[in-house]
């Protein structure tokens, strides 16, 4: 089983000269053990792409440490990330042309030689794939015709079809109708792998994460479980907006109910 490790990370985009203060990260450190669903959480801007992007092997950061099972991966190959970390982001690859079985078997590349095909097995998991994502029978499906739910689902089942033993999620419920959005995070929740996902809606947060960071101006202000992290004072000071937060009527985890002034 897989753990993530992130420690003490600074990185500043596109030099140091530049204005984007906002998503520079200092300081940050954050752990997910195996199998465990982490949120992280923040405002716009405050940095939670970024500390992703260094996760996955995309952002080199300028210092600290990004740990997988205590090997460091930007010590590794791109392709040794591949065979370990899946991830689903918010924008969709430009799939032109691609059915939504080429899609999801692109998963199965870092698995393979350059001149390898497609195997039995290869297909079995893709099928499977989109049957955990409730999309079976949509193989020859034109990608690019999907509505913006269906391809997300897609890309959640590329990211099965990797069989990674970390998932990294940004924003993956964006283009979702809440019903698909449930079920996405349901889906994840029962593969039981190590998954770090930045989550807009801190109600669907504090009912799937089994714990939280909150990330602010580039640094982890705060971690825990959703009923420790998820406080008034806490929503005020880092989202500017005040709430009321009781417990879920039927789960007991925390519920947010945002507070407007008709």
């Amino acid at each position: 089983m897989t753990s993530l490790n992130l420690t003490n990370l600074a990185w500043t985009p596109l030099g140091h000269g530049h204005c984007h203060h906002q998503f520079q990260l200092r300081d940050a450190s954050l752990h997910v053990a195996a199998g465990e669903f982490v949120g992280l959480i923040g405002p716009n801007g405050s940095g939670k792409t970024s500390l992703l992007r260094c996760a996955y092997r995309f952002s080199k950061p300028e210092s600290g440490a990004v740990l997988l099972d205590h090997q460091n991966v930007w010590k590794q190959s791109s392709r040794w990330c591949a065979q370990r970390i899946a991830v689903v982001l918010q924008e969709f690859p430009d799939a032109f042309g691609l059915s939504v079985f080429d899609v999801v078997a692109m998963g199965r590349t870092p698995h393979k030689g350059l001149f390898d095909g497609d195997t039995l097995e290869d297909r079995h998991l893709v099928t499977q794939a989109l049957e955990s994502v409730g999309l079976q029978g949509f193989d020859d499906h034109a990608f690019s015709t999907l509505s913006g739910g269906e391809k997300q689902r897609v890309i959640l089942a590329r990211a099965l079809a990797q069989q990674p033993q970390l998932l990294i999620l940004d924003e993956p419920t964006n283009h979702l109708d809440p019903r698909f959005q449930i079920e996405l995070l349901q889906r994840v929740k029962r593969l039981k792998i190590g998954t770090l996902a930045s989550i807009h809606d801190l109600n669907l947060a504090a009912a799937f994460c089994d714990r939280l960071y909150v990330i602010n101006h580039g640094r982890i202000v705060v971690s825990g479980t959703p009923r420790e992290v998820l406080t008034a004072p806490l929503l005020r000071d880092v989202f500017g907006v005040q709430a009321l937060i009781d417990e879920h009527p039927l789960h007991g985890y925390p519920r947010i109910t945002w507070i407007t002034q008709p």
